[in-house]
């Protein structure tokens, strides 16, 4: 919509378009804006200035957060300004860890719509409800159905504040251009009572429906999307283990789509280690790792990490016999009657064992990485057991919102006497331990998949292959200072996001021109190619 069809109050009340005080003397006598606003015309950077004010006089993270969903209805240019030039303070409000509670009480507060939600109630009529959807053009989609929200479980309606968060991170941290983006929830029903039976509850209400029906509502939505726009990326988001595996495999080579929790947290997690290994001065095959946690994100790491492997000359089998698995049963052997088969390459043949810091003694890993959600579960003997083994304990409890963290950094540090390389999911402050002051940096999917999503779209990508979250983790590992090693940071600062999502795209669009998945001429300077095409949020 271009800005001179809306005039007046519909303009200024249309949070696209809308500069809200920032229009000129001239603009306002053009536009019919004249006595609409305060007489004294402001620009964007004092606009800034007064609602990081205004942010900050607030008490919590939640009601920040729903001050931030209130700017961005009103001024999408604002808000996106806001978030750049504040990214570290702003992240975590926009996204994990306080999108987590948003999305609990979505139902209960919404105000502002935003995106599409597909129901199976109206399953074959999705060409409709797509051609709903106000963009004549777009260029990234971010799909839920809802049943694996963050560690929070099964959401619902309620998890349309993930795919809405992620989008924005996709503007903010890469320049994906927000007019160019859609959310989309699924609703197929929830298993979790306490929404089938809130009278607000705004998704339908019965029970998850799964099989033929659920397979056959995402093939119509697929074949919807491509219809409409042939080249739109489709980033899956907190899909259930159930589905997760098998909608990735089934789609990775007909579309261009991938899965964040299972592609884009193995590539963060890798180049974690990737900073590790020059912390410790070691390679990564030579590394032993115990994962809690065997779900999606787990087992994509777990991929990842024996793909990284193998770039030093191991062998994959060899390469595997040094990931290990930890469930809710146990210890992931060879010997169980049942075993899932994204768990299997895993299995070990070994004796059952069902306790952690057991596990720690008998295998003895070098680094253990938390994707379980399950709150301390890294407990002080258990840090104290991977600290008596290794010199340099690697400890990533990666599982988000910080309740769920396996444990803190100040405890990761003071448990190990200050010898961890610790990452988190959650962010954490800074800790002082022995006079050293520590700086520990969220291992956050927005390191990667803003670039990822950046470089699909302007490399016009047909797929998205293990090589790309490989290339992005050794991108972000690449920018990881001497500086930030020195302070115990495995990724770089957030301040830096763009200019890490601008070199992760570059090198995915150099990576896809070489293996022939893009379909672009070679730019004569691809990264003048991305720079020109990444959405700055001025005013036009």
């Amino acid at each position: 919509m271009a800005c001179q069809t809306l005039k007046g109050a519909a303009l200024l009340q249309n949070g696209v378009l809308s500069k809200g005080t920032a229009y000129t003397e001239q603009e306002r006598a053009e536009l019919g804006l004249r006595g609409l606003l305060p007489p004294v015309p402001s620009n964007i950077r004092l606009q800034a200035e007064a609602m990081i004010e205004q942010l900050r006089s607030f008490d919590t993270p939640y009601q920040k957060a729903l001050f931030l969903d209130g700017l961005r209805a009103a001024n999408e240019t604002l808000f996106f300004r806001l978030v750049m030039d504040y990214v570290e303070e702003i992240l975590p409000l926009v996204y994990t860890p306080t999108v987590g509670e948003v999305c609990q009480k979505y139902s209960h507060l919404y105000r502002f719509p935003r995106g599409l939600f597909l129901s199976i109630e109206d399953k074959g009529h999705l060409d409709e409800l797509i051609a709903n959807a106000p963009q004549q053009e777009v260029d990234m989609i971010v799909v839920t159905d809802g049943q694996r929200i963050l560690g929070l479980g099964d959401l619902g309606v309620n998890g349309m504040g993930i795919p809405v968060g992620k989008l924005g991170l996709y503007t903010a941290c890469a320049g994906v251009d927000p007019r160019r983006t859609l959310p989309v929830t699924l609703d197929v029903g929830t298993d979790t009572e306490r929404y089938l039976n809130d009278p607000l509850y705004l998704g339908h209400k019965h029970k998850r429906v799964s099989g033929k029906e659920y397979d056959d509502f995402i093939e119509e939505f697929f074949q919807a999307v491509h219809k409409r726009w042939p080249n739109c990326v489709v980033q899956f988001e907190d899909f259930g283990n159930n589905h997760a595996f098998d909608l990735l495999e089934r789609y990775r080579s007909r579309y261009c789509c991938y899965n964040d929790d299972i592609q884009g947290t193995a590539s963060i997690v890798v180049a974690g280690f990737f900073s590790a290994m020059k912390a410790k001065n070691s390679r990564l095959s030579d590394e032993k790792i115990l994962f809690l946690g065997a779900g999606e994100a787990a087992t994509g790491v777990a991929n990842l990490i024996a793909a990284a492997m193998t770039e030093t000359g191991i062998s994959r089998e060899d390469a595997l016999s040094r990931l290990y698995l930890f469930d809710s049963k146990g210890l992931v052997t060879s010997g169980r009657e049942t075993l899932a088969h994204h768990k299997a390459p895993f299995a070990k043949d070994l004796e059952p064992c069902t306790d952690f810091e057991e596990c720690i003694r008998r295998i003895r890993p070098t680094a253990i990485v938390g994707l379980s959600a399950q709150s301390g579960a890294f407990t002080e003997s258990v840090v104290k057991a991977m600290a008596e083994i290794n010199e340099r304990p690697i400890i990533f409890a990666l599982s988000n919102p910080t309740s769920k963290a396996e444990c803190t950094a100040e405890q990761a540090y003071t448990w190990s006497d200050g010898r961890a390389l610790f990452s988190c999911g959650s962010p954490f402050s800074p800790v002082t331990y022995k006079g050293k002051t520590f700086v520990p940096r969220q291992g956050n999917n927005s390191y990667v998949f803003p670039g990822i999503g950046l470089g699909a779209i302007l490399g016009r990508c047909k797929e998205l292959g293990e090589d790309v979250f490989l290339s992005a983790a050794h991108t972000c590992a690449d920018m990881v200072t001497p500086e930030d090693l020195a302070q115990g940071s495995l990724y770089p600062s957030l301040t830096r996001v763009r200019d890490i999502s601008l070199a992760v795209a570059v090198n995915i669009i150099k990576l896809a021109l070489r293996n022939g998945t893009a379909q672009i001429e070679q730019p004569a300077d691809i990264v003048q190619y991305v720079k020109d095409r990444m959405y700055v949020p001025n005013y036009d």
